[in-house]
């Protein structure tokens, strides 16, 4: 394997938050009933024209230059002939010859997928251009159905260049597509939604030789970790082929995520199979150098660059500016919590610690969280101020998420305010010494771990209300007298 190198290129499939769809004024939206989101233009009817969706344009230069592209001062549609039942045109009307975003490039570092570090690289982006998706294909067993809700939904294809070597590269590179997507307002990328799909073209070539091996594409992956998986499976078994003497074909492949294979779906297409031709219904869209100034103008925050700032801003550590900036919408949660706390850092490890947590358990997502940016804030700033200490937070904390309760409130109802009266902590602490004379001996014969048991008698003696910090320094007093 080691004397192997794998070659690796993907194509994403992005669709684009609109409120309308392409090339026509159907809605744009997911979970509607089956073929009530149509009409005569994304139905192909005879005689209907397209007009193009100017918010979708604006988006894909957007997402053009979040990843660094050039953009076309001049490009134009095209119609690329094929012949499936969800396609009800026969044609997808795309972008050949004269896409509208070329050259880009995206950064990935780190560690991988599989936990081992990832070289620090550019991986090149060939193009982006627009198209319309095409409908949806549903079996049942021994008959199909077509929902064509879907027809003529804004897309982006997105191109990168075969400067991938590892699965684990791939995923990367996946993550943070997904990433620039969501913060450059183009995409939510939900990809059980199908906001998201990849094909991955693989081949291996021998380490050192400058010539591509044979290329195989493993089409509509609708995971990052199904995609994962399939370069994975795709690089040995081409590696097992060649060294048993066979040859690897350029196939067009699916991938059986249960089983963990991919399997033969047809031989390659080229471009001449699709038959291209210039779109006759649509002009050409053409931008000033005005235009693009002004766009790049109101460009937001790459990720790169707000996981730098959380560092600086807030005194992050890499690791929590990584793990907070994954998710656009974790971020911005974030960053409004952060905005009312008192110590930002603090509000960090509650929100990767405790709030990621109960999300996951609970199966919620960011969105729908009971915990409000300013309830974090809040419950931060009680414990920064020793108006509770860390074991009460997490208990207000779980009550503040199953109920979406601000924290003082249920501080002030449950009587959790912590002690920190020294007179009254003191009694707890004569009570704990006098309750566990052969303890309070190991201590004085010079066991120190003794003293973390004695912390823990006091804390229940108050109910959790002693300020721990306090309840430590008066039992070394008492017990060093």
């Amino acid at each position: 394997m080691a004397q192997y190198e794998a070659v690796i290129g993907i194509e994403a499939h992005v669709q684009i938050r609109t409120a309308s769809k392409m090339f026509c004024s159907c809605p744009n939206r997911f979970g509607a009933e089956p073929n009530t989101l149509t009409c005569p233009v994304c139905m192909g009817m005879p005689g209907v024209l397209p007009t193009l969706n100017r918010e979708a344009v604006r988006k894909a230069v957007t997402a053009g230059l979040m990843c660094g592209c050039e953009i076309a001062r001049r490009s134009k549609f095209d119609r690329k002939n094929y012949f499936y039942p969800d396609l009800v045109k026969d044609y997808q009307i795309t972008q050949y010859d004269q896409p509208i975003c070329r050259n880009g490039k995206i950064h990935i570092c780190g560690t991988g997928f599989s936990g081992e570090p990832l070289p620090d690289k550019y991986i090149g982006m060939t193009r982006i251009h627009m198209e319309e998706d095409p409908g949806k294909s549903f079996h049942f067993g021994n008959c199909s159905g077509l929902d064509y809700n879907r027809s003529g939904v804004p897309l982006l294809e997105i191109v990168s260049e075969p400067d991938m070597r590892s699965a684990d590269e791939a995923y990367a590179y996946l993550t943070a597509l997904k990433q620039i997507m969501q913060y450059a307002d183009v995409s939510d990328c939900d990809m059980e939604k199908g906001q998201m799909r990849c094909d991955v073209n693989v081949s291996v070539r021998l380490r050192g030789s400058d010539a591509f091996g044979t290329k195989v594409e493993v089409k509509n992956l609708n995971s990052f970790r199904a995609a994962h998986r399939a370069v994975a499976y795709e690089i040995r078994r081409q590696i097992v082929l060649l060294e048993s003497g066979g040859t690897v074909t350029q196939d067009t492949r699916g991938w059986n995520d249960d089983s963990g294979e991919s399997y033969v779906m047809r031989t390659k297409e080229n471009a001449n199979d699709y038959r291209y031709f210039p779109e006759p219904d649509l002009l050409p869209v053409v931008f000033t150098e005005a235009d693009i100034e002004e766009f790049r103008r109101n460009l937001p925050e790459v990720p790169e660059a707000r996981r730098e700032r959380f560092v600086r801003q807030y005194g992050l550590t890499p690791y929590d500016a990584q793990i907070l900036t994954q998710d656009k919408a974790h971020a911005d949660y974030f960053e409004k919590a952060a905005a009312k706390s008192q110590v930002p850092k603090l509000a960090a490890n509650w929100f990767i610690t405790d709030l990621l947590r109960l999300l996951s358990e609970s199966g919620k997502t960011i969105g729908d969280c009971p915990v409000t940016p300013e309830n974090l804030a809040a419950l931060v700033n009680l414990v920064h101020g020793a108006t509770i200490n860390g074991k009460t937070a997490k208990t207000v904390f779980d009550e503040m998420f199953a109920t979406g309760r601000d924290p003082a409130g249920i501080v002030k109802e449950k009587g959790l305010v912590q002690v920190t009266d020294e007179s009254a902590v003191l009694t707890f602490v004569e009570q704990a010494i006098a309750a566990n004379p052969a303890q309070v001996e190991q201590f004085r014969a010079g066991k120190e771990a003794v003293l973390q048991y004695l912390v823990g008698q006091t804390m229940r003696l108050s109910r959790g209300k002693a300020n721990p910090q306090l309840v430590m320094k008066l039992l070394r007093e008492q017990l060093t007298k």
